[in-house]
């Protein structure tokens, strides 16, 4: 039977087989850490009876609580390919999209007596607004995939990914799905031009 876990610092010498897929996008290994240490709700994989990893799924909270911009974000979602097609992707995004329902926020507050400042700092639950996801243009496989699962395209952001050598190679979507704190859906409102990687926030 398939386990979904909390991924662990151990796991990052024993992803090769999912990383190694051309679409899947790699990092350095403090990229990763630094996901483990600030959101690891967010951090899952799937491992089969045998102990092999056979996906994972990393993301993070982010955006403003304000403009109703707060939000989880898929970072990376990859499944090895010999696990392909038993549902797995599918089901790492509906856990992350269950934890973005239910996001805290740390809220800092002072009060000032006579003199002095006090700080005081606490949680308050407050649900994201949506998911969203950056996705290759030509990944028409992934894009569908997100489609049936509820996403649509918000925006094109042109020259998002990067080859080897650094240059501009190919466009992404942003892609949306809003959750249930969005009821009137404006935060999936597809925006009418693309836009470049430095105006986004």
């Amino acid at each position: 039977m398939t386990s979904l876990r909390a991924f662990t610092c151990d796991d990052l010498f024993r992803f090769n087989n999912i990383n190694l897929d051309p679409l899947t996008e790699t990092y350095g290994i403090p990229f990763y850490l630094q996901y483990l240490a600030h959101w690891p709700e967010y951090f899952i994989v799937a491992e089969a009876p045998g102990g092999e990893l056979m996906g994972y799924i990393m993301g993070k909270a982010e955006g403003s609580v304000a403009r109703e911009e707060w939000h989880g974000h898929v970072t990376a979602l990859s499944v090895a390919p010999e696990f392909r097609r038993l549902g797995l992707a599918a089901k790492l995004m509906e856990l992350l999209e269950e934890i973005s329902e239910k996001l805290w926020v740390i809220i800092w507050k002072y009060v000032q007596k006579l003199f002095l400042t006090f700080f005081y700092l606490f949680l308050q639950r407050k649900g994201g607004f949506f998911v969203d996801l950056f996705v290759r243009v030509s990944n028409q496989v992934a894009v569908n995939m997100y489609k049936q699962l509820g996403y649509s395209v918000y925006r094109t952001v042109l020259e998002y990914y990067s080859a080897s050598n650094g240059e501009p190679d190919e466009d992404a979507y942003d892609m949306r799905k809003a959750l249930s704190r969005d009821s009137e859906k404006k935060s999936i409102i597809p925006l009418p031009h693309p836009v470049r990687p430095e105006d986004i926030e």
